[in-house]
């Protein structure tokens, strides 16, 4: 059978305050009961010895001091008997018991002259009683002795009274335990109660859950941490939303950017075998099958870059290397597409600049850049230029092209983002993967890079490098 929590928790607290109150109660009575005997044996302690030693100075068969103390001790409810070293007694005189009321064992303890106290008899002398009994030696030889009794009946109600006292002292602090054992106990089951709703909604799929973490206890402390991991999920959560669209948005853009490409060469390739293509047509169908499948590769290959980027894979070789080399190897690359669309390329560099950068990596950055500017801008000047400014080592790309509009900016270096066509009178309006490589590059190089443009004046892209 399965026992709630709750009560768990109550039984648990009330058995301990149980417990507590018995062990502290037994405890306490034992220490007042042991308290007034030994009080009294003391007490019968000092009287016993003073009559002794009375016994030593007053003359033989002068009996007055010895009703002295008979009235002394009566007043203190306290009686004693001298008795012999035969155990008779020989004062006061008694009728029916002549000899003293001592066990065996007690009878030799006090013939070695040692004395005898009992906290506590019930039997002997027809009361609850204390008594001591000193021994009177003569040299080694026990002459006599004295014995003390003292009635308790006083003491044991009085213990009595003490432990009723108890008893009503535990009922009412148990009945005061037990309820606040239970509002505490209620309260506790009711925040755990709210745990379990709050995981319920989490497991539910729902991470929009709050626990009250304002108790100052470990329970608040887990609230505090319950809702921080719900927030992490949540984020999560979100997260792995957000790469499952990334994940479709690509997969739906890298199967429109293939198609394309795909469907001219299974066309082309199609027509030249079933001799549907022109014979002096068939070179330049050869041409366009190769331009595309170039166009498939970079595409896969920038891809590959990206993911590599991404992954942390890509490990960067930077060296010194002069900006001017750099810039006129793009020009070089690039000349002929510039010149298909009548663009000019024009280097603006100082020889003594220099910059701090992967070889391979930094001319793939501005080739992107620039091919892009190439593809937006017909008539018009493409400027790469260099400068220095503190730390850091500029590159200017400047184009007079079309220009982007400013709500576009930001969205230029998403992978596959595709401008709008009404920009340019291109087959093709997008920017591709291209950019997003190189905003990504330019960070691992520890640089920044910004755009800005005007809306049919052009575009400049401005990368900084920080110098060695």
């Amino acid at each position: 059978m399965k026992i709630k929590f709750f009560y768990q928790i109550l039984i648990s607290h009330i058995s301990i305050l149980i417990l507590a109150f018995l062990i502290l109660s037994f405890s306490f009575s034992q220490f007042v009961e042991n308290y007034i005997f030994q009080n009294k044996v003391e007490e019968l302690d000092d009287y016993g010895e003073q009559i002794l030693k009375d016994l030593t100075v007053r003359l033989e068969g002068t009996e007055s001091f010895l009703e002295e103390y008979s009235q002394i001790l009566k007043t203190r409810h306290i009686q004693y008997i001298l008795f012999n070293y035969e155990g008779n007694v020989i004062y006061p005189q008694l009728q029916s018991a002549p000899l003293i009321k001592l066990t065996e064992s007690e009878w030799k303890t006090i013939s070695k002259g040692n004395r005898v106290s009992v906290k506590h008899d019930i039997k002997r002398f027809g009361q609850e009683v204390t008594y001591v009994a000193l021994p009177f030696m003569q040299g080694d030889r026990l002459a006599g002795g004295v014995l003390l009794l003292s009635p308790i009946t006083g003491a044991m109600d009085m213990v009595r009274q003490l432990n009723r006292f108890l008893l009503y002292t535990i009922v009412i602090s148990l009945s005061a335990s037990i309820l606040i054992s239970l509002f505490l106990s209620k309260s506790i089951i009711r925040r755990i109660k709210n745990f379990r709703n709050a995981t319920s909604m989490i497991s539910a799929g729902n991470y929009d859950v709050h626990v009250k973490d304002t108790y100052p206890d470990e329970i608040g402390q887990l609230a505090t941490d319950f809702n921080e991991m719900a927030a992490k999920l949540k984020e999560s959560n979100e997260e792995i939303d957000r790469l499952e669209n990334r994940r479709r948005k690509f997969i739906a853009d890298v199967s429109h950017e293939m198609r394309t490409p795909l469907t001219t060469i299974s066309g082309l390739a199609e027509g030249i075998k079933d001799q549907l293509i022109p014979e002096g047509d068939i070179e330049k169908g050869m041409i366009l099958i190769d331009r595309e499948a170039k166009r498939l590769i970079r595409l896969v290959n920038e891809n590959l870059d990206y993911e590599k980027i991404r992954s942390n894979q890509l490990k960067l070789n930077k060296i010194e290397i002069e900006l001017t080399e750099i810039l006129e190897v793009v020009e070089e690359q690039l000349v002929l597409q510039a010149e298909e669309k009548n663009n000019q390329i024009v280097i603006e560099c100082d020889k003594e600049i220099t910059v701090f950068a992967d070889y391979d990596r930094l001319i793939q950055i501005i080739v992107n850049i620039v091919k892009n500017a190439i593809q937006f801008t017909d008539n018009g000047l493409i400027t790469l230029r260099g400068k220095e400014e503190d730390n850091w080592t500029m590159i200017e790309l400047e184009d007079t092209g079309e220009g982007i509009d400013p709500e576009e900016i930001e969205s230029i270096w998403l992978r596959f983002y595709k401008a709008d066509l009404s920009r340019t009178n291109q087959a093709y309006g997008e920017f591709g993967i291209g950019l997003s490589i190189v905003k990504q590059l330019v960070q691992l190089h520890e640089g920044e890079i910004e755009v800005s443009s005007e809306k049919g004046k052009g575009t400049k892209f401005t990368i900084r490098l920080p110098k060695i």
